[in-house]
């Protein structure tokens, strides 16, 4: 769903721009609060991982392809602020170094794909897990709809964005039914995806998922008659996995999609592109100002075997996503130290 230049008209874009910096500014704040020193290296790698598997095109209907947008991915992982920034940071690595998505685009961009899966997602995790029985079960099947829902709710705001300032005079009842219609579809492959990656860190290392904090119910112990709270445990039980052997398990995953299992992936035009193709929504469309990029379209310039070149740029794409997430949460987390401390609490 990354809409290149020249879908939006420059007012639009302008707006949708404004917009999306407002909810960066929003989520640099409320990112302070949701990391720590536990959870920090384990958002930058969210963002690594999400770019990985943004490679990994699947077919869902004749001629067409998706592939995971992660908002819901990432707000149950590390919570809602720090996926908005997540996704933004992919976002910019493929705009800026792979001419995905248009740059003049980029608000719109943010706003539909990083904001808007997000929010949507996020808020109908939470109330399915209001409903559902307080078990780790429950966080992984209240992911997959989240992730399900948030999709085709993308896709909706595209058509409202497009309905306010899209470039081409096209039916917006005929975009709505489509983009609607395919990202349905679409929405099912994020659902898995989601509810795979969220149901195995889970497994291993529930307290590091934000969408399961506070999860598990204090054991009831009935007391002359009456149901008191037991006590709590003295220790924490051990986690399965440290979190460095997560981070690298989870670091060497994203290298061997990127680099290897994206060469299998679907070629079939996405979702948008095929409709924008079919409804000549892209009559307009510009060419990207970082074209002439050495990792344009993800792949290596002047390596001439396809193999290498997108293993090489997928690879790149991973390394440089996760140190430029990493050092965004890094930052972040200091910041939030530095205003924890005695000299700024006034303590």
């Amino acid at each position: 769903m990354h809409v290149p230049d020249g879908f939006i008209d420059a007012p639009t874009s302008a707006v949708a721009g404004v917009v999306a910096a407002g909810a960066l500014a929003v989520s640099l704040r409320g990112a302070r609060r949701e990391l720590d020193e536990r959870t920090a290296p384990l958002a930058g790698l969210v963002a690594a991982f999400i770019f990985a598997v943004q490679m990994l095109n699947f077919p869902v209907a004749a001629g067409t392809s998706g592939h995971l947008l992660g908002g819901a991915l990432a707000a149950i992982l590390v919570g809602p602020y720090t996926a908005v920034l997540c996704v933004s940071v992919v976002l910019l690595m493929q705009g800026v170094l792979f001419a995905d998505g248009g740059l003049t685009a980029l608000g719109v961009n943010i706003t539909d794909m990083a904001i808007t899966t997000t929010v949507v997602a996020y808020a109908v995790f939470r109330g399915l897990l209001a409903v559902l029985p307080r078990k780790r079960r429950s966080v992984t099947v209240a992911s997959f709809v989240a992730a399900l829902v948030s999709v085709p709710a993308a896709a909706v705001v595209f058509t409202l964005i497009y309905a306010i300032g899209g470039t081409t005079d096209v039916s917006i009842g005929k975009v709505a039914t489509a983009m609607v219609g395919v990202h349905v579809l679409i929405g099912i492959g994020e659902a898995v995806i989601t509810a795979l990656t969220v149901g195995a860190v889970i497994a291993v290392r529930p307290d590091l998922v934000h969408g399961a904090r506070g999860l598990r119910q204090r054991l009831r112990l009935r007391v002359n008659g009456d149901l008191v709270d037991a006590p709590a445990p003295a220790a924490p039980v051990a986690a399965r996995t440290s979190r460095r052997t997560l981070w690298v398990t989870g670091l060497v995953t994203s290298l061997v999609l990127a680099g290897f299992v994206s060469f299998y992936a679907s070629a079939s035009p996405d979702g948008l592109e095929k409709v924008a193709h079919d409804k000549g929504i892209d009559k307009r469309a510009e060419k990207h100002a970082a074209s002439d990029s050495p990792l344009a379209d993800y792949g290596v310039k002047d390596v001439s075997d396809a193999r290498l070149s997108g293993g090489l740029a997928g690879v790149i794409g991973v390394g440089v996503t996760v140190v430029a997430g990493s050092a965004v949460f890094w930052v972040l987390r200091r910041r939030r130290s530095d205003d924890a401390s005695p000299v700024n609490t006034g303590v």
